[in-house]
């Protein structure tokens, strides 16, 4: 069975430009992240995906397999996608870029078994613990069935405590995985309703009723997507630095 790591990095972005290359001590934000990644043993190979030729040069300085793809992708997924028709694998782990905190212990949670599964798309989730994560619209709120399939993602906090307060709210990661069939059957299809409103691109698979599996993570980590998560990241990371807990 054989499986890719992908890590898209876009090198626009409306509230944090040129994320990808953030410095975190010394390295761009998506070195941290590619560290990580390697780390996976069921992983075949481990690529940078990304648009712009300045994230190119960046990796090819710093020992990266990276693959240019197309400017015109509006969702990870479907630059996942592109990736899906130049390199061939059972299943492509895709790990976000501007996640620099995410555990390698992860991965083994998310990996499929074996590989008979045909329309597999699975993503991790972890807990909210704060008020303040669970009304933050970045944060992408998660509802499941008994058996962890998608009912609904949505950034407004869902569902509404009014009949139960000690309801724990989960978020989306950036640690998702999709079968080959599932990358072909997204880029077929249109965006959906939903898909727009929510800007979730896992959406167009629960609305067309392609189960949509959430996994529980007990790895906590942060999505960079302001200058104030990308301080907050810096300074974790110095602090693991400072504990020898990168070899």
């Amino acid at each position: 069975m054989k499986i890719i790591g992908i890590i898209p990095a876009r090198y626009e972005s409306s509230r944090l430009p040129c994320k990808p290359l953030a410095d975190i001590c010394g390295k761009p934000m998506i070195w941290w992240v590619y560290q990580q990644a390697i780390k996976a043993n069921a992983l075949s190979a481990v690529y940078v995906a990304t648009d712009d030729e300045r994230i190119v040069n960046a990796c090819n300085s710093l020992s990266m397999p990276v693959l240019l793809t197309s400017k015109d992708h509006d969702t990870p997924t479907s630059r996942l996608y592109e990736v899906s028709t130049q390199l061939e694998a059972d299943f492509y782990l895709l790990i976000m870029g501007d996640e620099p905190l995410v555990n390698a212990n992860c991965f083994d949670l998310i990996i499929p078994k074996e590989k008979t599964i045909n329309y597999c798309v699975r993503a991790l989730t972890t807990e909210l613990h704060s008020p303040t994560e669970v009304i933050d619209y970045s944060n992408q709120k998660v509802v499941t069935n008994q058996w962890g399939e998608t009912l609904l993602i949505s950034r407004s906090p869902i569902p509404y405590p009014k009949g139960l307060l000690g309801f724990v709210y989960r978020k989306v990661t950036g640690v998702q995985i999709f079968s080959k069939t599932a990358l072909q059957f997204y880029n077929t299809t249109s965006k959906s309703i939903l898909e727009k409103a929510e800007e979730n691109d896992l959406m167009r698979f629960v609305e067309n009723r392609i189960p949509v599996i959430m996994i529980r993570s007990p790895y906590k980590t942060i999505s960079v997507d302001t200058p104030k998560d990308l301080e907050l990241v810096r300074k974790e990371i110095e602090k693991r630095i400072n504990n020898n807990e990168y070899q």
